[in-house]
Order: C-alpha cells, then structure tokens, then sequence
C-alpha cells in the first residue's frame, strides 16, 4: 500500500490526470497534495499519525467541468477504494439518517473486491495448476487402487492382460494432455464438470425494525448454513478453465485476512465522492420549516462520516477519519456558505473549477488517452472500417458543441459525446452492411457542417437537450 505512494509525488499525480483531462490544473494540484498527504501521514511518527487529518476537497463548478473525472481517475491512479454518491438521494422520500452509513459500508465492499482480486492473482497460478487437474480428471479419469499385472499360470478362457504399470502410462497419458490443454489445442472439447452453486435464499423480514447490516449479516450466516451445492453442466474446456479459476483461486485464499486488509486499505486509501452537495445547502434566509429542514438534516448526518466515526460493516468496523473526502456542487443557486458551519469547516480546500471553452473542447476530442475521437476509431477498426478526423472537422465539431452549450444549456464535456453521435450515427448503422470491412472514412469539417451547423442556425437544439 505504501509503496505504490512512494512513486506517486505531486508533479507525478498531475501528470497521470493530464493524461484523461484537461485544464482544471488548480484542482490537479489540490488532489494530487491531498493524495500525496496519505503517504506522508503513513510514514510519519506513530504517535503523531492519527493526528493528521486529511485536507477534504469542495470543488465547486458547473456540470461537465471535470469535477467526477478528477476524482475518479485520482482513486484509479491510487489504487485506492472509490464510491461516488449523491447528496440529493438522502432527500427523497424514507430517507432515514442510517443510508447516509450506506456510502461507507459500500466503500469497504469495493476495497474487499480489491484485495480480493489482488490475492486471486497471487495464488493465480496454483489455481490454474487445480484447474488443469479437474479438466484432466474429467478427460483421463486417474487410475485409483493397485495396479495389476498379467500372470500366465492363471489363463482362463476370457483372460484379459492388465499393463503392468497401469499407473505410469496414465501419468504420461496425463501430462501430454496437459500440456495440450495448456496450447489451447482442446479448447473445443466438451467435458462435464461441477460447478459450485450457493443455495442461499434470499431473506426479508415482514415489519421492519432492522437495519441494513443486520439484515446482511442473517443473510450471511443463513448462506454459511445452507451447503453449497454442485451442480453438473456440460462446457467446452475453455468454458470450463474461466469457470472453474476464480473458484478455485477462492479456496486458496483467506478471507479473513482479506477482510482486514481490506478495512484497512479503506481506512487509509478510500475516496468518496460526495456529488450535488450544493442540492442540500439550506437558505439562510428560509424560516426554519419545510425542505430546507430535511437538507440541514442531511447535512447533520453526513458529519459524523466526514468528521470521523466507526461505521458497523458485515466485513467489521471501520473508522472514517482517515478517509478522503471530495464534496462537489454547481452552487449556481446556493453558496459554500449555506452549508452548516461544521459540514464547511470539514472541507477545508475549495477549489473553482473553470467553464470549458471552444478551445477546451479542441484538445479533449483528441489529447486524452480515452478522446471520443480515438474511442470511435477504436470501435469501426474491429469491423475493419479505417477512420479519419482531419484537424479542421474536430475543430469545427468543437466550435459547434461549444455554441449549442451557449444557446440552450451548458453541460460541459457531455456536449461533445451528443454532437458526436449525432454526427456519426449513419456511419455506424452503415457499418459493415453498406461500409464493409477494408473502407476508408475521412471526416472532414464539410461533413460537419452539413451534418450539425444547420441546427445551430436554426436554434433547433431539442434533439441535443439529454
């Protein structure tokens, strides 16, 4: 956990960010010193670690800016647990203060897959070895019991010679089908295997009065209770080895001592993205009831997890105050400061994140590693399909994206996937019925024009409105 930190300084983080988003670089630099805090706070003096608190973030800007992506890509670049939730959701009807435990409880289920996945590979090549043995068992069935060998004075009429080493020859029998089941050489050979099946029934309790983790941990100790039952399938040998590996590489590991590591990288590592926390900013200028009421009790719940509290979780209990925390909103009606004091004084980093321009939307279409531009050319080159954008059409389509963002309503960055679509969705109906495989697509900016710059003319703009 440390180590992978170790590599990751601040002009390093930043650097990994610039690689899916652009601009926004007063927001790189606040979560890539918020993430480079974790390790300094890890390799501090012990007696002193649980004292540093980590800088939570508000990002305050509109739709579209980047402020999920910052915060996504800065959990991937981590390694780190990562759960994004919605302020607003805590507002609708029989929301009770408990959910607001939810977002925790469902950061610790994501570090568990983690360390999870991470064991699996650990133990990935045992794993296979078993999974080559049952393959095998179910095409040469092993010899069992003493072998037997021929005698001449015992001839009957219906004699019948055994090999004398029945065993050997079965061994060597094995291991070149091993190694052809290693070649891919019997990937299209049926076999019948087993598969395990949990037969854990799913639980309600009539009446209420129980609360989620109770509720998972009777489901939990029911399914322990319930065996697990095998259930016979006929599957090709490849089906069976994607089958049978993550079983198999589940009993080589300990869960236990995934559930603590886990918690523990959760602790430490996890993210929450507290998203639309603008939504349950209450006016000061409200008298005291309605809505406004439910909002500042959402906030209330909320800041016990974002000050620090220990959270019941079917895998244990794990502590939030260590966990890092980025609050972010539009605040176009609402400000910073109609949230409660205390919720504000939690987010001590407040970071504007800048409306995207013309020229914005030039470099995302094509700088990022994941840029539309290169997703569909991705896509039409598994059919075969060779395409294009000349320089000019993406600037055209940036120009267009950026106008209808002006006239009806600014999404930001969500723009471009709509004028892209709706730019190239003949071609990809076209493709490969009318364009087959071996074509060459150029988009040029006359396509562009013909295809969008009409609607913008006309202020017609329904068709972009998601």
């Amino acid at each position: 956990m440390n180590e992978h930190l170790n590599r990751l300084t601040p002009r390093q983080i930043v650097f990994e960010l610039d690689q899916y988003i652009i601009g926004q670089n007063d927001a790189k630099r606040n979560v890539a010193i918020a993430l480079r805090n974790r390790w300094r706070r890890m390799n501090s003096p012990v007696d002193i670690q649980n004292e540093i608190i980590p800088n939570n973030i508000l990002m305050i800007g509109a739709t579209g800016v980047g402020k999920t992506e910052i915060a996504r890509r800065l959990a991937k670049v981590a390694n780190a647990p990562f759960v994004k939730v919605e302020a607003s959701k805590f507002t609708e009807v029989g929301y009770v203060g408990r959910d607001v435990e939810s977002m925790v409880r469902d950061l610790v289920e994501q570090a568990v897959g983690m360390v999870k996945q991470d064991k699996k590979e650990q133990v990935k090549i045992k794993a296979e070895q078993a999974v080559e043995d049952i393959i095998l068992d179910a095409l040469i069935p092993p010899v069992r019991g003493a072998s037997y060998t021929s005698n001449a004075s015992t001839n009957t009429s219906d004699d019948q010679s055994v090999p004398e080493d029945d065993t050997e020859l079965n061994q060597r029998t094995r291991e070149r089908f091993r190694e052809k089941i290693r070649n891919g050489d019997l990937d299209d050979r049926k076999i019948e295997i087993e598969v395990q099946q949990n037969q854990a029934p799913n639980v309600g309790m009539i009446g209420g009065g129980i609360d989620d983790v109770s509720m998972m941990n009777i489901q939990e100790m029911i399914g322990n209770m319930v065996p697990r039952r095998g259930k016979k399938r006929k599957v090709t040998v490849l089906e069976a080895k994607k089958l049978l590996l993550d079983e198999e590489a589940s009993k080589l590991i300990d869960m236990d001592e995934v559930k603590i590591e886990a918690i523990q990288k959760a602790e430490n590592l996890g993210i929450i993205f507290i998203d639309e926390i603008d939504k349950v900013a209450s006016s000061r200028a409200s008298g005291g009831s309605g809505p406004d009421v439910s909002r500042e009790g959402v906030q209330r719940d909320l800041l016990p997890i974002v000050e620090g509290s220990a959270v019941n979780t079917k895998h244990g209990v794990i502590h939030t105050d260590h966990i890092l925390f980025i609050a972010a909103g539009a605040f176009h009606v609402a400000k910073p400061s109609d949230l409660i004091p205390e919720l504000q004084g939690r987010f001590p980093i407040r970071v504007e994140l800048n409306s995207l321009t013309e020229g914005d939307f030039y470099k995302i279409l094509q700088a990022p590693k994941n840029a539309l531009t290169k997703q569909y050319v991705a896509m039409l080159e598994s059919e075969g399909v060779e395409l294009h954008f000349e320089e000019q059409a993406i600037r055209e389509i940036a120009k267009i994206a950026f106008e209808v963002n002006s006239e009806v309503e600014n999404i930001g960055a969500r723009r471009l996937q709509t004028v892209m679509s709706h730019l190239l969705n003949d071609l990809m109906f076209d493709v490969p019925d009318v364009i087959g495989a071996d074509s060459q697509i150029v988009i040029t900016s006359e396509m562009v024009q013909e295809k969008l710059s009409h609607l913008v003319k006309n202020r017609d703009l329904s068709q972009f409105i998601l």
